[in-house]
């Protein structure tokens, strides 16, 4: 019957069999079958019968074993895109990042969606272009200072052209393929909604970013002021970023990596609560640093450990009411990231020594080992950037640092998860 089925496959219009396979069908005398539409009569019983059981078996096992390795592969690829996805929002931050460090975030006064793809062609273009964002606060700003030509403009122009257009290339990374492979059938129940969510996020974070814009194209009540943006919408604009980022990565080792179950013993379990708490110190310590970005407070005090000769330094809470000193006052947010910067590399240094008698699984060790020495390594930056007054190359390392250490600290907690019964 093999033989029948094998030479159907190869002439499908007519096909010849053994008399043993033949005689199994008893209400039949065909020796031959000439179109598909007879050989459909026999049902899947007779089928069945046609075929010895170690066949069927066989058969069977083959389909399961190919069915297994076509999931195992698509989850693979699946694992591979997400991971993408998570770098793109990686060369996202940093690119915001440099465009806040050169002071490029409000060259582009207007938001439109499609017409923003193309910068200005001619001469004429981009003078039009200069005059309309001459009457925006910063260039008033800047031109009481100094002189702005058209060329450095254009630089500032391209820095934020680029950090948008970067940021649309995510939003299709991620939606192009998420509808093939949902066409395909290769994305799980469970992932389906997860999805949703990603979509939704890459949508509120396009909307973030205009709406942190608009707050910086206002006039201050002080002339004297440094046209910026809120420190607390940007500050909103690079959480959702570093949210976004981290729910793709945690996605995509789950599919790329093959699990470990871990002994369920209680210094593992000790270190699974503890790898949260690491991964979320660096979430809060990262986020900080969005409102030393936002209010320049890297600039107030360029010394370390001691702020001005002073371990507490005197215009702490200058401000009233007290809380706003927490948000609103460049020393206080300054002293604010480097205590949560030295509390978060302790909290790893001690999360680091638990672990080093826990039986852990080799690769889940050399995550907790890569994150106590990118833990220095960032801190180390950061006081680097301090102490130099934060010039744009050491800035950006040290950005982009904070969102390394965070790949890592998810990748420990990914490890140490729960896995299922």
């Amino acid at each position: 019957m093999a033989l029948l089925l094998r030479s159907f496959v190869r002439a499908p219009t007519t096909f010849s069999s053994c008399t043993g396979c033949l005689q199994t069908f008893k209400s039949h005398s065909l020796t031959s079958v000439r179109n598909f539409h007879q050989f459909k009569t026999y049902t899947s019983k007779q089928l069945n019968l046609a075929l010895r059981p170690a066949q069927v078996s066989l058969l069977r096992k083959s389909t399961n074993v190919a069915a297994a390795q076509l999931s195992a592969r698509s989850q693979k690829i699946v694992g591979s895109w997400l991971v993408g996805c998570a770098g793109m929002c990686f060369g996202a931050v940093i690119l915001g990042g440099v465009t806040r460090l050169t002071e490029s975030g409000l060259s582009m006064v207007d938001w439109k969606l499609i017409k923003d793809m193309k910068p200005p062609q001619s001469q004429a273009e981009w003078e039009e272009e200069f005059e309309t964002y001459k009457q925006y606060p910063e260039y008033k700003y800047m031109a009481s200072h100094k002189e702005m030509t058209l060329s450095d403009f254009k630089f500032i122009f391209y820095m934020e052209w680029g950090h948008r257009m970067w940021g649309r290339a995510t939003g299709m990374v991620f939606l192009l393929p998420a509808l093939y492979f949902l066409r395909k059938g290769w994305v799980s129940k469970a992932l389906k909604p997860r999805l949703a969510v990603y979509a939704g996020l890459l949508g509120f974070q396009g909307f973030l970013g205009w709406y942190m814009v608009k707050s910086g194209l206002q006039d201050k009540p002080d002339p004297s002021d440094v046209p910026r943006v809120s420190q607390y919408r940007l500050a909103a604009h690079l959480g959702s970023a570093f949210l976004l980022y981290t729910l793709f990565l945690w996605q995509g080792l789950t599919h790329l990596l093959t699990p470990v179950k871990l002994q369920e013993v209680k210094s593992i379990a000790r270190l699974r609560g503890m790898a949260h708490g690491v991964m979320t110190a660096v979430f809060i310590t990262a986020l900080s640093g969005a409102f030393v970005a936002g209010l320049d407070a890297g600039l107030t005090y360029n010394s370390y450990p001691k702020m001005a000769d002073r371990w507490i330094p005197d215009d702490l809470w200058a401000f009233a009411p007290k809380w706003k000193n927490i948000f609103e006052n460049p020393t206080t947010v300054q002293f604010n990231h480097r205590h949560l910067a030295e509390s978060t590399v302790a909290l790893i240094g001690g999360f680091w020594f638990l672990a080093r008698k826990a039986p852990l699984h080799p690769r889940a060790r050399l995550a907790v080992n890569l994150l106590l020495g990118m833990a220095f390594g960032q801190a180390a930056l950061g006081i680097t950037t301090l102490l130099t007054y934060v010039p744009t190359p050491v800035a950006a390392t040290h950005q982009s640092g904070s969102l390394v250490l965070l790949s890592l600290a998810v990748w420990v907690a990914h490890e140490l998860r729960r896995l299922p019964k």
